[in-house]
């Protein structure tokens, strides 16, 4: 007597059970990816970041439309023979900075490259306010270069360290020489409005303490980089050529941007002395150069009344502070992108 067959039912069978996961896959609609949301929400933010100078320059010009106009009517009878001297210190800023750049590093950098990064690095400033652009356009190319992603850090830390300083050497300087700082009280807002940023300023150093207690890997970043900050720093202050190259060129900075503009008013008949204009627009980029509006468009509202301040009318401060707007950035905007878009495609930056 032959032995019973197998139930059909309990055979193994190769399209069995264990398919049906594979068939259910197969059918099953395949989930919405998130980077196109991604991708969709950083080109809004990024155009965002474009607009908002533009905006908020239009909405100044359209309320004050009469000083506006008359600006522009000054700004088309301007006298030609000063702009060569104007896009000459121009020029100037962008190897002013090159120096400084270099000057922040110990390792050499080509200096061609180096100076068509940060006359590329113009044109990125326009998206990102606070020089935010000039880093992230710097850091690529470093990187580029070979240097590792922490020394590049501490030499833009280094870099805005030494501008910040040595801008306000100078303007110290100025103030002690020049007579004209008195009538920079007259800018100085109420005490009580002080307050509010006094209060800000206090909570955002209590909560960075915070993070760098209570965060562990927040502390190790922040403290392998300032170790590494200093090493840099140690090594670049015993070559003078380092030294020449970082203090020398952050000195100059400041005050070819401030010829640039010297230049532009005397075009446009300013009426103040260079020395005022140089400290106008040295307490103007002071006061209020880190508040975070792309475009530099608080340091230009603060740059016409302290002009004003100075004894300028108020219809030639604003002519002359579009004037220098549009020599040092709108001229340059174009070829700063041709220049970016040229360096990222040989992989510069």
């Amino acid at each position: 007597m032959s032995p019973p067959s197998p139930s059909p039912s309990l055979s193994p069978s190769p399209t069995g059970p264990r398919s049906a996961p594979a068939d259910a896959t197969a059918l099953r609609p395949p989930l919405p990816s998130a980077r196109p949301a991604a991708r969709g929400a950083a080109r809004a933010v990024r155009l965002a970041l474009c607009l908002a100078p533009l905006l908020l320059a239009a909405g100044w010009a359209v309320a004050n439309r009469p000083v506006v106009e008359e600006g522009v009517r000054r700004l088309l009878a301007a006298d030609p023979r000063w702009l060569p001297a104007a896009v000459g210190f121009t020029c100037l800023t962008w190897v002013a900075a090159a120096c400084v750049r270099q000057g922040a590093l110990p390792d050499p950098l080509p200096p061609g490259l180096l100076l068509a990064s940060q006359f590329a690095a113009g044109a990125a400033n326009h998206v990102l306010p606070g020089g935010l652009g000039a880093h992230a356009v710097t850091l690529r190319f470093l990187r580029g270069r070979g240097v590792p992603l922490d020394r590049a850090t501490a030499s833009i830390g280094l870099y805005a360290l030494a501008r910040s300083s040595a801008k306000a050497l100078v303007l110290l300087v100025f103030l002690a020489v020049s007579p004209a700082w008195r009538r920079l009280g007259e800018l100085v807002p109420d005490g009580r409005l002080l307050v509010p940023f006094a209060v800000v300023g206090c909570g955002a150093a209590v909560a960075a303490g915070v993070l760098l207690t209570v965060v562990r890997p927040v502390r190790q970043a922040v403290t392998g980089l300032l170790r590494c900050a200093l090493a840099d720093v140690r090594a670049v202050h015993r070559r003078p050529c380092r030294v020449l190259a970082l203090w020398g060129g952050a000195v100059a900075l400041p005050l070819v941007q401030a010829g640039a503009l010297a230049c532009v008013g005397a075009s446009l008949g300013l009426g103040l002395p260079w020395q005022q204009v140089v400290l106008a627009q040295l307490a103007a980029g002071t006061a209020v150069g880190a508040v975070p509006a792309p475009g530099g468009l608080a340091v230009d509202a603060a740059l016409v009344w302290t002009l004003v301040a100075f004894g300028a009318s108020v219809a030639v401060a604003t002519a002359t502070v579009i004037g220098y707007r549009v020599l040092v950035d709108g001229v340059p905007l174009v070829p700063g992108a041709v220049v970016l878009s040229a360096l990222i495609r040989a992989r510069v930056v």
